[in-house]
């Protein structure tokens, strides 16, 4: 099994990192809507955009060699690249209907899905202040939907299906980090989606032009680089400071929306998002410090 280790005390590094890669998954979703703005479907952008990713990733296996393809969690592997299929499915569907900051301020859901998913499928105890928490993200998500008082409609619900899938991929990612480095579970989960996804967009199939080309290469640059620059943000610093540096993804998306489509969110899904964010920050915040009093107390065991 390998493993890195690298130091995690470099908070201004890993605020860098995280800032820089909130910025690179706005450019995703902006040049993904400008993909299906050319007349792509979303299935097939989702294609692209993996077959791109994978393309970019090459050299890294030439590099490492074909260790990069072995795994002692194939089933880990399957798993998340099944239920990641589904969820970005869902993600590009929902980028084609409804505002990129809409989309972005419901993603903020997914940490507190993933709070839920552990305790149902790890076990994880539920505490009084965890609970408050998600109720409190409970609260952001009515306030930024308002059910009753605006339409939701097919955006909203594959977006809000995102967000649940994605945070239990984020449980089977835990397990994945304990056996595997960052860049293995990066290329092998690329790897595996990259077919996966071409089955359904062969059902929506249009033979590319040359004027997708470019926006494709932004859209798989974009992924692969946002990813990498999170991970070394999350190993430079303690994940669970940096994290609150990911809201800078929705002003980020919120820019890119109004400038390239003329799109704007209302005041209640910024109030909606900040509040959802917090309890998610809160959590992990709560989470890290029980871990490090854990390790502390078996450390001082005789």
């Amino acid at each position: 099994m390998e493993k890195l280790v690298a130091p995690r005390n470099d908070l201004a590094g890993g605020i860098l990192w995280v800032t820089l890669a909130m910025a690179l998954f706005a450019g995703l979703a902006a040049s993904s809507r400008y993909c299906m703005a050319l007349g792509y479907h979303p299935l097939q952008v989702a294609f692209f955009r993996f077959l791109s990713a994978l393309i970019l990733m090459l050299p890294l296996l030439f590099w490492r060699g074909m260790s990069l393809v072995r795994s002692n969690a194939p089933e880990l592997y399957a798993l998340r690249a099944l239920i990641s299929l589904f969820s970005m499915t869902s993600w590009f569907y929902a980028i084609s209907l409804i505002p990129l900051g809409e989309l972005t301020a419901i993603g903020f859901l997914s940490p507190l899905f993933g709070t839920l998913a552990a305790v149902v499928f790890l076990g994880e105890k539920v505490r009084a202040r965890r609970i408050t928490a998600l109720a409190v993200g409970f609260i952001g998500a009515m306030i930024m939907l308002r059910p009753g008082m605006s339409a939701v409609g097919l955006g909203q619900g594959l977006a809000l299906f995102s967000a649940l899938s994605g945070g239990v991929m984020a449980v089977l990612l835990k397990q994945l980090a304990g056996r595997d480095d960052p860049d293995k579970i990066v290329f092998l989960t690329t790897l595996i989606m990259t077919p996966l996804s071409l089955i359904p967009a062969l059902f929506v199939w249009t033979w590319p032009t040359w004027e997708l080309l470019l926006p494709i290469i932004v859209v798989g640059l974009t992924g692969v680089l946002g990813h990498v620059c999170l991970m070394r943000g999350f190993r430079a610093a303690d994940a669970s400071l940096v994290l609150t540096f990911e809201f800078s993804r929705l002003p980020f998306t919120v820019a890119l929306g109004f400038l390239m489509f003329g799109e704007l969110i209302d005041l209640w899904t910024w109030l909606g998002a900040f509040i959802i964010f917090c309890s998610a920050v809160y959590v992990a915040r709560r989470e890290a410090r029980l871990r490090a009093e854990a390790r502390r107390r078996e450390l001082e065991r005789p």
